[in-house]
């Protein structure tokens, strides 16, 4: 991301398939303009981040991710699925997640940004879905339970707080902690649970199989 400039994103979906026609507001703090992709996904250069507004996205995504190669750009996908596998799957190809109904304009600006700081955002139906599947799919209590005990209590409450889609300036506000110390402790947590990054270590934290499938 340019950090001097407001973001440009690109919106892959067709035009008359997009819900938010008033996006992004002419005083966004965010997103400066958006971009409509042809059906062959062909992501610009000067694009910052991608949206992507699909109805199955285990489909759609996987598509998108293998139309743009080696580029890695960060993405957001708007859905109206809201079960357990999607979201869990959509969280795993590291992409934030928005549920239809469940989110406004002003959270997709915000779920852009923290998707180009590596932040994976997700709307509230999307964060209880991911936590439900986690659990299910963890397959032993004591194994979760010795990796938490790894976190000394501060750590443990950066995670929970994490795990419900904030990031470290909002976990650094609701603790009363500098967004610098939030960012050391989750740097001390990533080592501890043997984690690659925040999705990586949530899916540890909740308990779900951190493996991501191609």
């Amino acid at each position: 991301m340019r950090s001097s400039q407001r973001l440009s994103v690109a919106l892959a979906c067709a035009e008359a398939e997009w819900p938010h026609t008033d996006w992004p507001a002419q005083d966004d703090p965010y997103v400066r303009r958006v971009v409509h992709l042809r059906r062959s996904l062909d992501v610009p250069e000067a694009v910052d981040a991608v949206v992507l507004r699909c109805d199955d996205p285990s489909k759609a995504l996987a598509g998108l991710l293998r139309a743009m190669g080696a580029r890695t750009l960060p993405t957001v996908v708007v859905t109206p699925r809201r079960d357990t596998e999607t979201i869990v799957e959509v969280f795993r190809r590291g992409a934030g997640c928005l549920v239809e109904d469940d989110y406004c304009s002003q959270m997709l600006s915000s779920a852009v940004m923290a998707a180009t700081v590596g932040h994976t955002y997700l709307s509230p139906s999307a964060c209880a879905a991911l936590r439900e599947g986690a659990q299910r799919m963890s397959r032993a209590g004591g194994a979760m339970e010795r990796l938490r005990a790894k976190l000394s209590p501060r750590e443990q409450q950066i995670m929970e707080l994490l795990s419900t889609g904030l990031g470290a300036q909002e976990i650094g506000r609701k603790l009363r902690l500098s967004e610098k110390t939030v960012r050391n402790n989750l740097s001390n947590i990533y080592a501890k649970l043997d984690a690659r990054g925040s999705t990586d270590a949530v899916l540890r934290w909740l308990g779900a199989t951190p493996v991501l499938h191609a």
